[in-house]
């Protein structure tokens, strides 16, 4: 992805909901101090990202949506450059632990489509993709799988402990997030929704 200027990236984001005004982040950009003779290329920087913000977020993008059936989310995948699409059973505790994490990320993270699908709804996808043992996150650029999550496996210090900042880093390294976004009110409501999730364990197997 293109790398995003500090500055304009921090606005954009500080934005995140559809009613931000792009002409008071010109304004705000317009009065730092440190503009000189970047100041141009700055805002035709923000204009451009804002604009393909409010598009994608238009199209769905910034949710974190369940999809019903395995056409549409094949029809999404190989349509939408990045997507991250997680595997799941409702009644598995370790599924509901990862919708949390997705939950905080998606609304940040507009710039790809996170969605979810029960494996009871995509049995073809789940033999072509060899989907074993759930949670199972797998991240797509252009229809190709990028990056594989099997259960917590590489995310946290331990394999069942991690934070939405580990899940957003492993998938920023597979190039289907822009950047780093999650702060630490988000990472705090992310953490009171896990515990509300339950402490129950759960085994994550699954044929």
């Amino acid at each position: 992805m293109a790398t995003l200027d500090p500055k304009v990236a921090a606005l954009v984001d500080a934005a995140k909901g559809d009613d931000s005004d792009e002409d008071a982040l010109i304004a705000e950009l317009e009065n730092d101090s440190e503009l000189d003779a970047f100041r141009e290329q700055r805002l035709q920087q923000l204009h451009a990202e804002f604009t393909k913000a409010q598009e994608l977020r238009a199209s769905d993008h910034g949710r974190y949506v369940e999809i019903k059936d395995e056409k549409a989310l094949l029809d999404i995948t190989t349509s939408t450059k990045f997507c991250v699409v997680h595997f799941f059973k409702s009644d598995f505790n370790r599924c509901r632990i990862m919708d949390t994490h997705l939950e905080s990320l998606a609304p940040a993270h507009y710039e790809a489509r996170l969605l979810k699908i029960n494996v009871d709804n995509c049995p073809f996808l789940v033999t072509k993709l060899k989907v074993q043992v759930l949670p199972c996150v797998i991240a797509f650029i252009d229809g190709i799988g990028a990056d594989r999550i099997i259960g917590f496996e590489g995310l946290g210090r331990t394999p069942d402990d991690f934070t939405t900042r580990d899940l957003e880093a492993r998938l920023i390294r597979a190039g289907v997030l822009s950047r780093s976004k999650v702060n630490e009110e988000d990472e705090r409501q992310r953490q009171r929704k896990s515990r509300e999730a339950g402490n129950e364990e759960s085994d994550d197997d699954w044929d």
